[in-house]
C-alpha cells in the first residue's frame, strides 16, 4: 500500500509573496517554508511554487536572482549630428549575422589597394554618436553591462530606438565608424586606421552568405581567403582553436526548440575579421597613447593537442577569464600582443567604450582619462558577468524543460574528460553536460537517457540506454 501524498498548503497573499521573494532573491528567509520544514533556499521556494501551481515551468528567477534588469530602457535618444563623415557608400558592404538577428552593429568589405594589398574594412555602428559619456544613456548601458539574451525575450542594453537608428543596414545609408587593416596576402598588416564615415550595407545570414562564397562571388573569395591567412598567422602565435557544439535556444510557454547553430566557413570569416578589427582598434588606441578597456588573457595553464571533442574541451580548460584593463597587454588565447572589443556596441558596455574614446580622438574631443577607464570597467564587468551568468542558466533551465518534454528519447552523448569513476559526458545536440559514472574513456560514444530532470535544481540524470 503506497503512502499518501502529504497535501499541498493554501497559501494566503502574503505567505505567496514572501516565497516569491526569496525564489527570486529578493529575501534570505521565509517563514512559510519553516514552518513547511522546508530549506529556507531560493531553490525550495522555486520548487514549492511549481508544486502549487504557481508558477509554470517556463518561469526562471535567474536574471531577477542575479539583478540583471528585465525592462527595457526607456529613456530619449539624439538624433545624429551633422558633421563630417568619409562617404564609403561606393564599396558594397555586408552586415552577416545569424538567421533573425535583430541588432545588426558590424559589416565588413573590401577594397583593393595597389602593390598587392587588399584594406579589409570593418564598418560598426556609431552608436558612441548618441550616446556619448556621462549621458543619461551611458550611465543605464553601464549599470546594464550588456544585453540580456534569454529563450524567451531580449532586454537591450539601450532603448530600441538606438538599434532603429544606428543599426547598419536598417536604412539606406548608415553612420558608422570604420576600422580598416591594409592587409598583404599573407594576412599580415601593413597599416591601420580608423575612420567616422557613411556606408551603405546590405544585410546577410550566414547561409546566404556561405551560398554566395561556394558560387565563388566576390568578396566573399577573398574575405575567406583574408580570414584564413590571418588565422594562420595567429595560430602561429599561439591562438588557440575551441570548437564546441553550440545551440539556440528558444522558448514560451507552450514549449522550447533546441536546434544546432550552423556553423558555415562564411560564420568563422567573420568572427576573423572581427578578431582583425579589435587588434586594429588597440593598435591605433595605443599609437595615439589612448586609454581604452584592453582585453588581455593569461597564457594556457597547459597545452592540449587534438582536434577531438575530449580535447577541446580539455582545451577551453585551460583557458584563463579574459580581463579588462586601461593599458595594453598580450591576449594568449588569440594570440594578440594586443587587442579590445571593439564591435558590438549596441550589445556590450566596454565596446560602445572603445567607441567613445576613439570618436572623442577622431573629433578633438577630451577622451577618458585611463583612471575613468578602470572605473567602467570595474562596474561593467561585474554587471555583465550577471548578465552573462543569467543568460547561462536561463539556456539550461530552457533545455531541461525540452528535454523533459521527451522522457523516452535518447541522445547520443560523448565522454569529455573523467575523474576517477566520474565521466562527463556531452550531448552535442543539446550542448549540455551531464555526469555519469562509467568506465568508458575520453572520446566514447553512448547513447543515453536523460530522467529526473529538476528544474529549480538545475539537475538531470543520465543512464546508459538499452
Amino acid at each position: 500500500m503506497s503512502t499518501p501524498s502529504p497535501a499541498l498548503p493554501d497559501l494566503t497573499p502574503a505567505q505567496r509573496t514572501e516565497v516569491e521573494l526569496l525564489a527570486r532573491g529578493k529575501a534570505e528567509k521565509s517563514r512559510t517554508l519553516r514552518d513547511l520544514s522546508q530549506p529556507e533556499t531560493p531553490e525550495a521556494a522555486h520548487a514549492l511554487l511549481l508544486r502549487l501551481g504557481l508558477w509554470d515551468e517556463a518561469r526562471t528567477p535567474y536574471a531577477d536572482r542575479l539583478g540583471a534588469a528585465l525592462s527595457s530602457v526607456a529613456l530619449p535618444v539624439p538624433d545624429f549630428a551633422d558633421e563630417p563623415r568619409l562617404d564609403l557608400t561606393h564599396l558594397p558592404a555586408f552586415a552577416i549575422d545569424d538567421e533573425g538577428n535583430r541588432d545588426p552593429d558590424d559589416a565588413v568589405s573590401l577594397e583593393a589597394l595597389s602593390g598587392g594589398l587588399t584594406r579589409l574594412w570593418v564598418h560598426v555602428a556609431d552608436v558612441a554618436a548618441l550616446v556619448p559619456p556621462g549621458s543619461p544613456l551611458d550611465e543605464e548601458a553601464r549599470a546594464r553591462g550588456a544585453t540580456l539574451y534569454l529563450p524567451d525575450r531580449t532586454v537591450g542594453m539601450l532603448p530600441d530606438e538606438v538599434v532603429e537608428r544606428a543599426g547598419l543596414g536598417l536604412h539606406e545609408t548608415s553612420p558608422a565608424l570604420s576600422i580598416s587593416l591594409d592587409l598583404g596576402a599573407d594576412g599580415n598588416a601593413d597599416a591601420v586606421d580608423v575612420h567616422l564615415t557613411r556606408v551603405r550595407v546590405t544585410r546577410l545570414s550566414y547561409l546566404e552568405a556561405q551560398e554566395r562564397l561556394e558560387a565563388g562571388e566576390e568578396p566573399f573569395v577573398s574575405l575567406a581567403r583574408l580570414a584564413r591567412a590571418s588565422r594562420e598567422l595567429r595560430e602561429g602565435e599561439g591562438a588557440l582553436t575551441i570548437d564546441l557544439p553550440e545551440v539556440r535556444v528558444k522558448a514560451d510557454e507552450r514549449g522550447v526548440v533546441v536546434s544546432p547553430l550552423p556553423k558555415p566557413e562564411m560564420r568563422f570569416v567573420v568572427q576573423e575579421c572581427m578578431t582583425l578589427a579589435g587588434w586594429a582598434a588597440a593598435i591605433y588606441g595605443d599609437d595615439h597613447e589612448l586609454a581604452l578597456p584592453f582585453a588581455t588573457q593569461d597564457a594556457p595553464t597547459r597545452e592540449v593537442r587534438g582536434d577531438t571533442l575530449p580535447a577541446h574541451w580539455a582545451r577551453r580548460g585551460t583557458l584563463a577569464r579574459t580581463r579588462f584593463q586601461p593599458a595594453p597587454g598580450p591576449h594568449h588565447g588569440m594570440g594578440l600582443d594586443l587587442y579590445a572589443q571593439a564591435t558590438s556596441p549596441l550589445r556590450r558596455y566596454l565596446d560602445l567604450v572603445v567607441h567613445q574614446q576613439l570618436r572623442a580622438l577622431l573629433t578633438g574631443g577630451e577622451p577618458l582619462s585611463g583612471k575613468a577607464v578602470a572605473e567602467r570597467v570595474a562596474q561593467a564587468s561585474m554587471n555583465a558577468d550577471a548578465t552573462r551568468q543569467a543568460e547561462r542558466l536561463s539556456r539550461k533551465h530552457h533545455t531541461l524543460r525540452f528535454v523533459a518534454a521527451q522522457p523516452e528519447r535518447e541522445w547520443e552523448a560523448v565522454v569529455v574528460a573523467r575523474r576517477g569513476p566520474q565521466a562527463t559526458l556531452l550531448i552535442p545536440e543539446l550542448a549540455l553536460d551531464v555526469p555519469l559514472s562509467t568506465p568508458a574513456p575520453p572520446g566514447t560514444t553512448l547513447r543515453v537517457r536523460l530522467e529526473g530532470v529538476n528544474l529549480p535544481l538545475l539537475s538531470v540524470r543520465a543512464r546508459v540506454a538499452g
